[in-house]
Parts: C-alpha cells; sequence; structure tokens
C-alpha cells in the first residue's frame, strides 16, 4: 500500500533532450499530455483528458490498464502556474478534497543546448525506485515523456 502523509515525498529529476518550451507543452497540452500521462502498459481513456491551466484551474484524465479494463480517474487543482519555467498542483481521486491532496511541482531549468532540466517533486505520497507503485508508475511515464519529446525535435 501506498504510504500518503504530508511529510511523504520524491523527486525524479530528469534531463531531456528537447527546449524548455516543448517540455512546458507536455505538461500543458490536452492532447501531448494524453501521450504519455500514464506508465508504459497503461492507457489514457480517449477523450478523457482536459486541462485548464491557470491558478485555481482544473485537470483531469482517466487511466486504463487494458489487461483487465480497469480504470483510474485522476483530477487536480493548478496551485501555481508560471510559464514555462514552473507547475505546482494537486493529484487526486475525483472526491477527494484539494485541501488535503499530495502536490506535484514540476521545475523546468533551460540547460545548454536546447535541453531541460525537470525536477518532479510529490508531497504527499511516499515512493522509491523500484516499489511498482508511484515512483516507478512516474518514472514509467517520464520514459514516455523522453521518447514523445525525442521525436517532436527530430
Amino acid at each position: 500500500m501506498t504510504e500518503r502523509t504530508h511529510d511523504a515525498q520524491f523527486t525524479i529529476t530528469r534531463v531531456f533532450d528537447a527546449p524548455r518550451e516543448l517540455v512546458w507543452q507536455a505538461w500543458t497540452a490536452s492532447a501531448d499530455a494524453a501521450e504519455w500521462w500514464h506508465p508504459r502498459g497503461i492507457e489514457i481513456k480517449e477523450g478523457s483528458v482536459a486541462i485548464d491551466v491557470r491558478p485555481g484551474g482544473r485537470y483531469a484524465y482517466t487511466m486504463v490498464n487494458p489487461a483487465d479494463g480497469a480504470e483510474y480517474p485522476t483530477v487536480g487543482v493548478y496551485r501555481e502556474v508560471d510559464p514555462p519555467k514552473r507547475l505546482v498542483f494537486t493529484w487526486a481521486s475525483p472526491g477527494e478534497p484539494d485541501d488535503t491532496a499530495p502536490v506535484i511541482t514540476i521545475d523546468l531549468r533551460e540547460l545548454e543546448g536546447d535541453r531541460t532540466e525537470m525536477l518532479f517533486h510529490l508531497r504527499g505520497v511516499a515512493g522509491a525506485a523500484g516499489d511498482e507503485n508511484v515512483y516507478d508508475g512516474w518514472d514509467s511515464a517520464f520514459d514516455l515523456l523522453d521518447e514523445q519529446l525525442a521525436a517532436q525535435v527530430r
């Protein structure tokens, strides 16, 4: 079971061979997000991604496991939006109160050669590499993001 406490947290850092604006777009455009907001082997339910990127705006999407049809809806509220540098938003199941939901912070830093460093920080859920749960799920999603960005910059 995944530990959910205010003190639980983890960070994943990735460097992408893509300009920061493209990485920002991957986080903030519905069509782009639908391509990678899931771990490998899981899919996004067609038409389920809705994104309103502004402070107080909401997002929603539903992951589907094609092996058994299980659905995993996710919703959240944007708390901070500073294009193309920073996003802060809640990450919850429908019906969870926003004030107790885990919070994700995305910081994007430009690097030389049109590369981008992404710091992904999740507060409110414990995770570590090899947990076969939240950390590994996000890490797998970032592999898909890397592939998507690579295809766009070719």
